[in-house]
């Protein structure tokens, strides 16, 4: 091993991508443990980051960082990320490659030449293939702060399961629909005495006033809804606290996989041959099997391009429902 003194990690967003960052910065303070480790993101996602006790200091996009810097790990390889870089001075330079041409081959021939599942938190490794840097199974770490899991514990209702609803989604065709969500939620309610707490940000509102509206009356008092009233860690300290999650492919399911929470995933027009399943943390996977219109994108699109979205509307609610109950049953 060559060296190192300072550091510096590079991933601008988004969230699950910078959630799935922290076992490489585990990994390259297990490699130098004398080493200051820095990280650069976008200003939105600092918390993410904040309480992170590997880390000496967080710069932003905005703010960038002016330091010299023995090894510099640009894990979001683009023009911005490539802009910093220049500014700097740096010993070794390591990137993060996409295979950008593998996901192309993906979505628009269905040629899948990814090969055995591979996590996203593998490929980052492989960036620093050359310092032969170990890795492990202990999964993504986030650290709430105690003002953070003080919130959670006046959320979370100890005295029943709590199910975290994470709904949201930035593409359409990542999303469930609500009004399915509301149909599975009433089959859960009819069945366990559930908290169920809706997490999303602000933009999720529409989507969370939907489902609230379309369950019966007699289950809304079980069902809270706080999409857009937590900050990002505040979802993040009430994740920590709850019995499961049922999700889409969003980053709140990264950041509770951070806690090793068993995690239901509906998977829409999203591949796990992409890299981005839970990291070492338990997960059923629901999605439609068969599909050759999946999927339809690497990141997600604003509508179905076939008009039909079977990929979410031919999920069984009945079979969800029956799997989480059987989890949370097992668990009492």
């Amino acid at each position: 091993m060559p060296p190192i003194k300072k550091i510096l990690v590079i991933r601008l967003s988004s969230i699950g991508d910078i959630v799935l960052t922290t076992p490489l910065l585990r990994s390259l303070q297990s490699a130098w443990p004398d080493a200051r480790i820095d990280y650069c993101t976008k200003a939105p996602f600092v918390s993410l980051l904040a309480e992170n006790p590997r880390l000496s200091a967080i710069s932003t996009l905005e703010a960038p960082p002016t330091d010299a810097y023995d090894l510099v790990v640009d894990l979001q390889n683009n023009l911005r990320s490539h802009a910093i870089v220049r500014s700097l001075r740096s010993e070794h330079l390591v990137h993060y490659r996409k295979a950008n041409w593998k996901k192309w081959l993906l979505v628009q021939c269905k040629i899948n030449l990814y090969g055995p599942y591979r996590s996203v938190v593998d490929r980052y490794r492989d960036a620093l293939k050359v310092f032969a840097l170990s890795g492990d199974s202990l999964g993504c770490e986030l650290y709430p702060s105690s003002s953070e899991r003080a919130f959670a514990s006046t959320v979370v209702d100890g005295n029943r399961k709590t199910l975290a609803l994470c709904f949201g989604a930035k593409h359409f065709t990542k999303r469930y629909p609500p009004r399915s969500f509301a149909v599975l939620l009433t089959l859960l309610l009819s069945e366990m005495q559930l908290q169920v707490l809706l997490l999303g940000g602000k933009e999720d509102a529409p989507q969370a006033s939907e489902i609230m509206e379309a369950l019966p009356a007699a289950f809304q008092p079980m069902v809270l809804n706080l999409a857009g009233s937590c900050s990002l860690m505040q979802s993040a300290a009430i994740l920590e606290r709850s019995d499961a999650i049922l999700c889409n492919d969003t980053g709140l399911m990264h950041i509770a996989s951070a806690f090793g929470k068993k995690l239901f995933l509906l998977f829409g027009s999203s591949s796990a041959s992409f890299g981005f399943l839970p990291s070492h943390a338990p997960y059923d996977l629901f999605q439609v099997e068969g599909l050759r219109c999946r999927p339809c994108s690497h990141i997600g699109r604003d509508r179905c391009p076939k008009g039909h979205f079977r990929c979410m509307n031919d999920l069984s609610q009945n079979f969800i429902a029956g799997k989480i109950l059987d989890y949370l049953k097992k668990s009492e």
